[in-house]
């Protein structure tokens, strides 16, 4: 019978924490945790809310006399309104 040829020994890898190390980790998960959800919830609002729309306005001027003008003040507003559909 050949002899049998030895393993080599697989180094193991440890991690030692104390219990405030554990609780520093915790911690700094946690502020992970709650800046990722407070940015998904921006991000949810400008998607489901768009930004609203600024009436618009233009101005026109008409000449009366050659010294007077007047300016007139046309507003605009956005004609579609949101729809609240119920399901």
């Amino acid at each position: 019978m050949p002899p049998r040829k030895r393993k080599k020994p697989v180094k193991k890898v440890k991690f030692q924490l104390t219990r405030s190390g554990i609780a520093g980790i915790g911690v700094v998960c946690f502020c992970i945790f709650l800046w990722m959800f407070l940015i998904g919830v921006w991000a949810g609002q400008s998607l489901i809310y768009p930004p609203v729309q600024q009436t618009k306005s233009s101005a026109t001027f008409h000449k009366i006399d050659k010294e007077k003008q007047t300016h007139n003040v046309i507003r605009l507003e956005a004609e579609k309104k949101k729809k609240i559909i119920k399901g």
